[in-house]
């Protein structure tokens, strides 16, 4: 396996290097080698000579088999959850807590942040600034962030790699519609937009992506996933689709216009020759996967649009009704900014891909393939 899927010895010799903060000119000279070999195996370009792979080895306080030997899943520790578990692939945050370990599970309102995030700013109302920005007083130096917005609630996962870069970026993620997104990477607002927009041609997000960024972007891939009718586990006996939420008076939460949830839904309503004021709930909105099947968990609503990996999260039974392709959309102004070289570069990590897996219903597998250059 190559080390641009971050198993290789060039991966773990540049994880192990960064965690004892050393630089690869301080590292290349505890060790007795150059910089530029440092940098030659940690891209994973050239194997290190036995004298070299003793002394960087040396230098980290490692052995060389942990360094440069052949890559072994980590072993299993035993932890102690925090909350009943469900089934054997129920996703955790693992965490050593005196002599042992805690597994928190990522489950229901637990998968998503619900704490205060650390603010960059604070808006300065006695100042003033030209045209339609707002006077903002940083709260510390801003620093590189790449700036992705979408729907995907996987898009949070992107941190971990990005912060271990040897000039680490951080991440900001602003949910929203794929339509939104898009309209936001137009205006040059984020770094990265990410859709899952089918177009006219049936094809997902490069005809949206054509039209809504004339000025060129490129299409990457990032996961994939069946999005369907999200249910109460005790409302989902004997209901086989929209026709039966509709004809049984199951109240809906529906998506904000422009996501691509509601236009599934529509598409559906359409064939079936439902008007859309017959659907209890049609006009409510929720502004993301997870809002939604929180908000059928909770009680609030019977049914709804949303992706496999989110009602799953929440426990709900799921009826497939499309297969979705979720892309990240650069735009040509963007293509050669400090921060989506960054997220090109980690996108096919090893850790990002297995934590792209283990989500239920998640399908990774082209994560960081170019789709199209538009």
């Amino acid at each position: 396996m190559s080390d641009a899927q971050g198993t290789g010895s060039g991966s773990r010799l540049r994880l192990a290097r960064q965690a004892r903060g050393y630089s690869q000119q301080q590292l290349a000279g505890m060790a007795g080698v150059t910089r530029q070999a440092v940098s030659a195996v940690e891209a994973g370009l050239s194997d290190p000579s036995l004298r070299a792979a003793l002394g960087l080895a040396r230098a980290l306080g490692m052995t060389v088999e942990e360094v440069f030997g052949p890559y072994a899943p980590a072993p299993t520790v035993t932890a102690t959850p925090l909350a009943p578990l469900g089934d054997e692939r129920d996703r955790v945050t693992l965490a050593p807590v005196g002599d042992g370990f805690v597994a928190m599970p990522l489950q229901g309102s637990k998968v998503s942040r619900a704490g205060f995030l650390p603010a960059g700013g604070l808006v300065d109302r006695s100042g003033t600034t030209a045209g339609a920005g707002v006077p903002v007083r940083p709260i510390g130096p801003p620093r590189p962030t790449l700036v992705v917005a979408g729907c995907d609630p996987a898009l949070p996962l992107l941190e971990g790699p990005l912060g271990l870069l040897d000039s680490p970026i951080a991440l900001s993620w602003w949910p929203c519609s794929s339509g939104e997104s898009l309209r936001l990477a137009a205006a040059g607002l984020v770094h990265v937009a990410g859709a899952h927009l089918r177009g006219q041609d049936g094809a997902y997000n490069t005809g949206p992506a054509a039209e809504l960024l004339p000025h060129g972007s490129e299409v990457i891939g990032f996961c994939s996933w069946r999005e369907g009718l999200a249910l109460r586990p005790c409302s989902s006996r004997d209901i086989s689709g929209v026709g039966d939420v509709a004809s049984r008076r199951l109240r809906l939460v529906n998506r904000e216009p422009g996501a691509e949830a509601r236009s599934v839904l529509d598409r559906q309503l359409a064939e079936l020759g439902i008007e859309a004021g017959e659907l209890r709930g049609y006009g409510t909105e929720a502004a993301g996967h997870l809002e939604v099947a929180a908000a059928i968990a909770a009680g609030l609503a019977d049914a709804g649009i949303a992706s496999e990996p989110a009602a799953l999260a929440y426990g709900l039974g799921f009826i497939p009704l499309t297969v979705e392709h979720f892309d990240l959309v650069i735009p040509a102004g963007q293509a050669g900014s400090r921060e989506t070289q960054a997220l090109l570069k980690i996108l096919t990590s090893r850790w990002l891909l297995d934590q792209l897996a283990s989500l239920p219903g998640c399908d990774p597998a082209r994560c960081g393939e170019r789709i199209a250059a538009l």
